[in-house]
């Protein structure tokens, strides 16, 4: 793994702002904070990344975080939770081959494997595998399928004209000028949330944190961002309504 004072050489190359001792205090300071995302977002990809990997896209993030950091209220650990987390997902979905319910068949199909040759002492045969998971022939098939990674071909061996993938499914000017308008004015209300509520949906939507995720990032309990969340709704939709 590079070392601390090498990644915070690197991200300061795009922060002549902030200084190399300021870069390695904030590093000393949150680098635990990294390491639990980098294994929280590891033991959801494990096949796909490296977690040291993921610690140091975490560790250049953070420093970027706090060069961009404005003091509007909120402290400075869950917006640098957020930026380093979601830095760590788009090195994700940059190099994914997998979509997300692939991946989710893929744990399912192992947890249930474990489970019953365990109980069999043996390997499990794929009737037996289905049998356990409650399919047909057909569908656990069909499951075991949607768990290979995708396979790139080349667009000449596979173009047709014919075929539904390459239709023109281009917008209309007028379809797009009014998803334009739609999220101007989602945008807009956000900005009259408060800086909490509109965390809240930005780590519950966008980042896709789970309740008590953004619980223990905002230091309160999952029941009271249900709460800020439904409020963050509740104004929202009134918002949109006028």
């Amino acid at each position: 793994m590079m070392q601390h004072s090498i990644i915070a050489h690197d991200a300061l190359t795009y922060a002549p702002r902030r200084s190399q001792g300021d870069a390695d205090a904030i590093i000393r300071a949150h680098s635990q904070l990294v390491r639990r995302i980098a294994w929280h977002v590891h033991s959801r990809m494990s096949s796909a990344i490296e977690v040291e990997d993921l610690i140091q896209i975490g560790l250049v993030a953070l420093i970027e975080a706090a060069r961009t950091f404005e003091d509007r209220g909120i402290s400075f650990a869950p917006y640098a939770s957020m930026r380093v987390r979601g830095a760590m997902i788009d090195e994700l979905r940059r190099d994914a081959r997998m979509c997300r319910s692939g991946m989710a068949n893929r744990r399912r199909l192992a947890k249930a494997r474990a489970t019953l040759e365990n109980q069999l002492q043996r390997t499990a045969s794929d009737a037996e595998m289905a049998a356990s998971l409650e399919l047909d022939s057909g569908a656990y098939h069909t499951l075991v399928a949607s768990t290979q990674a995708m396979r790139q071909d080349s667009i000449d061996e596979i173009y047709s004209d014919h075929d539904i993938w390459f239709a023109d499914m281009t917008e209309t000017a007028d379809t797009l000028l009014e998803q334009s308008q739609l999220r101007a004015m989602l945008a807009q209300n956000i900005s009259r949330l408060s800086e909490r509520e509109a965390l809240v949906l930005q780590l519950y939507f966008v980042e896709e944190l789970n309740l008590d995720e953004i619980g223990e990032t905002l230091g309160v309990g999952a029941a009271r961002v249900c709460q800020i969340k439904k409020a963050a709704l509740d104004k929202l939709r009134g918002m949109m309504a006028e």
